[in-house]
């Protein structure tokens, strides 16, 4: 199933949720861990572990390190498979509620856990094993999203109008999932020094995903990829005989569903493809670091420069109320769509997966009016107010922990990032976990009550707050 089957709502009691933080602390002296007996978790890192301890011993708010002891380490505790293949890492990553590994979530769970991998030999050893399971993926299918571990497993959307092949358990063109694994090849190769990943497959994947995003640049036809899906959802189909709304080349690369599994409107998706830049940039590094593939290196410069230069002249508007401001998608036929999703890559979240940086300007004016009533899913209640999706727009008004997280997280003002703090405080709903989509004004009723993408965010915004600004804490 794909993600918007497996939502669930967890009734959790009222009065946990509507009574002040401070009033519940004061109501439970201690906060019980929600973390699995040692026995029945699936990875245990003595480093994490550590650093857990380290931060419950030097934070005073007890909820916080309650719900940092839970969120930080819920990935390796109950989403990783580990296991040597033939001598060599092979980790199978879960998103949480789904047995299966979508290259994107995989990608930023492990995320949080880079900085300890230089000193954890064991740590870096299941990273590793990670991105050596996302290369098979991307040998089977660089056009899909989500496996499984078993290679033979048929997937309940084997009649989706695609190719479906054993083994996938979704086959959604979504560019960013390319660029997730991208970035964690190359930040886990700066952090530990470590190139055993870096074999022949790695580099056979990579040269397949650049040939993947020049086809996907649709510059001669519709390139290879179409998906069609007999569904009463549209956002789980494409138009256009499975290719899309049409588009005119320009040098930007299309993306059939965005980062939420949504059909994209227009193809071209202004955060993924600047994601897109960014990754192939680190692209160039590694290759010119392990491998002689000089022609390589120059695919993927020109590839960037070219990207870039599209995304900037075609992505970028210019708002009567926000001025120069980035568009989320367009199609260089004259239509955008201006809105604003939770998911990563959006508009918040450019700088975060390092591309420019928060002072820029149209950055600046898109962060405004992301966090806008102007941007069609950005809800307000009572308390709280933050950034939903198209995703759960069937549920009505549904704001995301992982877009106040990420405000948080690419925030310089002290007063915001204390505000998002709290709102996270008062929406995890008395579970100690993050949600995937939760009502303002009604925290209880939430989506996904194990969602380990959206924990280990948290665990990594908190980490970063502890870190540069402790006194927030």
């Amino acid at each position: 199933m794909n993600r918007r089957d497996f939502t669930r709502i967890s009734a959790i009691s009222a009065s946990a949720l509507l009574i002040p933080s401070a009033i519940i602390k004061a109501a439970s002296p201690s906060f019980t861990s929600q973390r699995p007996i040692p026995s029945k978790r699936n990875f245990i890192s003595e480093s994490v572990d550590t650093l857990i301890a380290e931060f419950k011993k030097n934070v005073k708010d007890e909820e916080l390190g309650w719900m940092f002891e839970n969120c930080f380490p819920n990935t390796l505790d109950t989403t990783v498979f580990y296991e040597l293949k033939d001598s060599k890492p092979d980790t199978y990553v879960i998103t949480g509620d789904i047995d299966a590994m979508w290259l994107r979530d995989s990608s930023a769970q492990v995320n949080p856990y880079l900085p300890l991998c230089k000193d954890d030999k064991h740590l870096s050893s299941m990273v590793e094993g990670v991105i050596r399971r996302q290369t098979k993926c991307i040998l089977l299918d660089p056009y899909a999203n989500a496996f499984y571990k078993d290679s033979n497993k048929m997937s309940p959307w084997k009649s989706d109008k695609t190719e479906m092949k054993p083994g996938v358990h979704e086959r959604k063109w979504e560019l960013d999932s390319l660029c997730y694994c991208i970035r964690l090849a190359y930040q886990y190769w700066r952090i530990t020094g470590n190139t055993a990943q870096f074999d022949e497959d790695w580099h056979k994947a990579i040269a397949l995903v650049v040939d993947t995003m020049k086809d996907q640049q649709r510059k001669n036809d519709k390139g290879k990829y179409h998906f069609q899906r007999t569904t009463v959802t549209q956002s789980d189909t494409q138009t256009g005989e499975g290719y899309g709304n049409p588009v005119k080349a320009n040098g930007m690369i299309c993306s059939a569903f965005r980062n939420s599994d949504d059909a994209t409107t227009y193809l071209y998706n202004i955060p993924e493809n600047l994601f897109a830049v960014t990754a192939l940039r680190q692209l160039v590094e590694m290759i010119k670091a392990t491998s002689h593939r000089d022609d390589l290196v120059v695919t993927c410069r020109n590839l960037a420069d070219e990207v870039e230069k599209a995304t900037l002249q075609n992505g970028i508007v210019d708002n009567a109320q926000f001025r120069k401001m980035y568009a989320y998608e367009c199609d260089s036929l004259g239509h955008y769509k201006l809105m604003e999703d939770a998911g990563i890559p959006g508009l918040i979240t450019i700088p975060y997966l390092g591309y420019g940086t928060l002072e820029d300007e149209v950055y600046k004016n898109s962060r405004k009016f992301s966090l806008s009533n102007a941007n069609p899913y950005f809800y307000q209640a009572k308390n709280v107010e933050g950034i939903g999706s198209q995703h759960l727009a069937y549920k009505g008004e549904m704001i995301w922990h992982m877009g106040i997280i990420s405000r948080a997280i690419t925030s310089t003002d002290n007063t915001e990032i204390k505000h998002c703090i709290n709102m996270l405080k008062a929406t995890h709903a008395g579970t100690g976990f993050m949600h995937e989509g939760f009502k303002g004004n009604n925290p209880k009723n939430f989506t996904r009550h194990w969602f380990a993408w959206a924990n280990s965010f948290f665990g990594e915004m908190i980490w970063k707050v502890y870190r540069e600004k402790r006194e927030l804490l």
